[in-house]
């Protein structure tokens, strides 16, 4: 019971955390300051066809694009190319960004024929974690329909595999840092991480 009170009590505050992101950003503002993030993230969000180590943004859950964007300008999260696009941006323009690729929404991805074997392998890592290991399942923070809780967990669902796998060895081998997601990480195999990539890109 006392768990189940802390675990509510998380998730009414990053909601409220979420609305006041939503609160300070305009939608609107930031459909205009998108247009140098179309090259690599779609011009609505969903990705650039044959580049699929580039995330996917579009209904994303509120606050968390900006969280990216402030660690990518600190230094907190390494990237040579997000660096240079977030040198110059307010808090303001991030905000504005956010709320833009909150309100767009998300295209259908899947997972092919000859995938299906290796998600369904994944699903039960997302759905049960491993109980021996110490991994819990990742439905516990991102919903088990994937759509994440804001602010601190991002939706997955339709997510590229190939980004999500590239993330999940960032967080193993540690360059890409958050204590839990590195504890996770480290604990699986590749294969496993192949696996749980395929299986959130094709939930919806």
């Amino acid at each position: 019971m006392k768990n189940i009170l802390v675990l509510s009590l998380a998730v009414v505050s990053m909601m409220t955390a979420s609305l006041a992101y939503a609160a300070t950003g305009d939608a609107e503002k930031g459909k205009l300051k998108s247009a140098v993030c179309a090259s690599c993230h779609g011009a609505d969000g969903n990705g650039v066809s044959g580049v699929p180590l580039n995330p996917r943004l579009a209904d994303q859950v509120p606050g968390y694009i900006t969280t990216q964007l402030k660690a990518f300008k600190d230094g907190t999260r390494k990237d040579p190319i997000m660096a240079g696009m977030v040198a110059g941006l307010s808090d303001k323009d991030m905000a504005d960004l956010d709320a833009y690729y909150a309100s767009l929404s998300a295209g259908e991805v899947g997972v092919s024929k000859q995938d299906e074997a290796a998600a369904l392998e994944g699903e039960k890592i997302y759905r049960g974690g491993f109980r021996e290991m110490n991994i819990p399942a990742c439905m516990s923070c991102h919903e088990p329909s994937g759509a994440g809780i804001p602010v601190q967990y991002p939706k997955l669902s339709g997510q590229n595999a190939a980004y999500t796998e590239k993330q999940l060895h960032a967080f193993k081998d540690g360059t890409r840092k958050h204590d839990m997601m590195n504890t996770i990480a480290f604990l699986l195999s590749n294969k496993q991480i192949k696996q749980l990539s395929l299986y959130t890109q094709g939930l919806k």
